[in-house]
């Protein structure tokens, strides 16, 4: 039987990328809020800027570099930029680690992560994030699934930088209205909006795979927070689910909820008490 995490042998956290969610769950980690989970290793793009932010920690961990945080740690918790997901990935699968990736969209383009992951004794696990409801979603993919659809809201600058708005050259300054800016598979809003529909990879994953999850992305003025409806339809169930996510002040692109997403899902991994599928 795998040795259940405890204060003497507590599980080991790496977190790769020390931006606005990185740097709020290794503060809430290095502070005891995880039971029986300790912060050993940080990496990230700017290690001065790294060791900056941990020196107040009460127990700073090491920083090291991307494509070795699986040497230091039991799981990762990856929110980086793209750039290093492969590094990361492969760091921490290779190790025999659990790996996080926030980055769930990059999972799409490398399916081979999953076949290394089970090769290697590694898991992958994909916290629910900014969205709601993964678990109904997982529930009835069990069974006959009509369709699933995800129709995003999201102020216009929260769509800045998105590489599907570049494309199509749309000045997001210039919205006035609600304005549909794609609508295609969750594998084509992935690619065309790596920072800012990671939700879309991550429902499509749970449910019926990226060909089939379908995806609406609007800039709206009208809404203040990025908004998320998941329209379901299937043999066991039809539902309907709406959540309203606050944008970060740091990053307009990340709700404040995907860090605390993430807390949650590391608590699970050494809760006694474990709710939800």
């Amino acid at each position: 039987m795998e040795q259940k995490p405890s204060a003497e042998n507590p599980m080991r956290l790496g977190i790769a990328g020390l931006g606005t969610i990185g740097l709020q769950v290794g503060r809430e980690v290095d502070s005891g809020h995880v039971e029986n989970m300790v912060l050993s290793a940080v990496a990230a793009r700017d290690e001065i800027k790294a060791a900056r932010n941990i020196e107040t920690f009460a127990n700073p961990p090491k920083i090291v570099p991307a494509g070795e945080i699986g040497q230091h740690a039991d799981v990762i918790l990856e929110c980086a930029p793209k750039a290093v997901f492969d590094a990361l990935a492969r760091s921490a699968i290779d190790n025999g680690c659990i790996f996080m990736p926030l980055s769930v969209g990059a999972l799409l383009d490398q399916p081979e992560l999953i076949e290394r992951a089970r090769m290697a004794g590694a898991r992958i696990i994909i916290p629910t994030g900014a969205l709601i409801g993964l678990d109904a979603v997982n529930a009835v993919s069990q069974g006959p699934v009509t369709s699933v659809t995800m129709v995003t809201r999201k102020p216009p600058r929260g769509l800045e930088g998105a590489t599907h708005i570049e494309t199509i050259g749309l000045n997001l300054r210039s919205v006035q209205e609600p304005t549909m800016v794609f609508s295609g598979t969750a594998r084509e809003a992935a690619k065309g909006f790596p920072a800012n529909v990671n939700v879309a990879a991550a429902l499509a994953l749970a449910g019926i795979g990226p060909d089939r999850t379908m995806v609406e992305v609007w800039a709206d003025p009208t809404v203040q927070h990025n908004t998320h409806t998941i329209h379901v339809e299937a043999d066991a169930s039809n539902f309907t689910m709406t959540i309203q996510n606050v944008p970060s002040e740091e990053n307009p692109a990340t709700g404040k909820i995907t860090a605390l997403s993430a807390l949650a899902t590391l608590k699970r991994l050494t809760a006694t008490l474990v709710v939800g599928t």
